[in-house]
């Protein structure tokens, strides 16, 4: 799966009238996968409601940028306001989703997606901590392995926690994890078998209950 096609899958699970906030990285590409029909609303943490999808050419405005700095489009009825009231409506339970990348996920849900130790990483972990435990949902989306072939879903992180228990679906380039009560339940693979991918990371799964129609443009 490739990241465009990956940001295409999570939006089609997103469901209609959510209100949503996608991440710095890969989750800002979700935004154009996103339908007029769905009726998704999307929230910035630097304080905007109804953002759209990137802007692109004429459409860059210097002044509308999403939390990533990324030039975005405004929908009609968008809406303004100050970092503390952006604040507000990730702590107060007003996120219906929120999309987030990450180094490492645990078997419990605990995400780790700030700092790894490098000496480049982000100095805090930022807005992170709110969405991730202010957010209904959380659904993570990283590429499954690391670039030396190790596993980012773990048995227990070991990088700096950003949430406790919060992460509900993984979204990855060889397959989608759903974060359940029994376990990690593999929803659907990529490119690989489930015996594949139990060798890949290494962790007791859940096999998939049955097989997903596909919901990707060709």
């Amino acid at each position: 799966m490739t990241r465009n096609q990956l940001a295409q899958l999570v939006a089609s699970d997103i469901t209609s009238g959510a209100y949503v906030n996608l991440g710095i990285g890969q989750p800002t590409l979700v935004s154009n996968y996103l339908t007029a029909s769905q009726n998704v609303t999307l929230h910035t943490e630097n304080g905007m409601l109804g953002m759209g999808p990137a802007a692109d050419g004429e459409e860059i405005d210097e002044d509308l940028i999403n939390a990533g700095k990324i030039p975005v489009t405004e929908l009609p009825g968008a809406s303004y306001f100050h970092h503390a009231d952006s604040f507000g409506m990730m702590r107060g339970g007003h996120l219906d989703v929120c999309v987030l990348g990450a180094f490492q996920v645990s078997v419990a849900g605990d995400l780790a997606n700030w700092h790894t130790g490098e000496p480049n990483d982000i100095p805090a972990v930022g807005g992170a901590m709110d969405l991730a435990i202010g957010a209904k949902d959380v659904f993570v989306m990283m590429n499954l392995l690391t670039r030396d072939g190790r596993s980012k879903l773990v048995h227990t992180c070991t990088y700096p926690l950003t949430g406790v228990e919060c992460v509900t679906r993984v979204y990855t380039d060889l397959a989608v994890f759903l974060v359940t009560p029994d376990g990690i339940r593999v929803r659907e693979t990529y490119g690989c078998t489930f015996e594949e991918l139990l060798q890949l990371v290494d962790l007791p799964l859940l096999a998939p209950q049955r097989e997903p129609e596909s919901r990707l443009n060709s």
